[in-house]
């Protein structure tokens, strides 16, 4: 839990993915258009990324991918990310914490 609290600490903006995983692809890609660059940890490509995905699955995350961080708090997955992209909201929350410059 430590190490994911670390990490989600590292950029104003961090998610946790899968290469494999198509919604992580998609979460990746919107934020990508936005202009964000986050940080970026691949759990099946990372060593002990099992113990991570583990960690997220006790904060909450499920399914455990994507897991999204803004400003160090855990937002949440797909979902949560798509829901507040379509009530204008994700915009002027990474802006608030640097991930965003427009």
């Amino acid at each position: 839990m430590e190490r994911v609290t670390k990490l989600a600490s590292e950029k104003p903006v961090v998610i946790f993915s899968k290469t494999s995983c198509c919604m992580s692809h998609t979460i990746k890609t919107l934020f990508y258009d936005f202009g964000v660059d986050p940080a970026i940890h691949e759990l099946d490509e990372i060593p002990r990324g099992h113990e991570i995905e583990h960690a997220l699955l006790r904060l909450g995350c499920n399914p455990s991918v994507p897991a999204v961080f803004i400003g160090g708090e855990l937002v949440g997955g797909a979902n949560e990310i798509m829901s507040l992209h379509l009530n204008r909201s994700l915009i002027p929350m990474l802006k608030r914490v640097g991930g965003l410059w427009v």
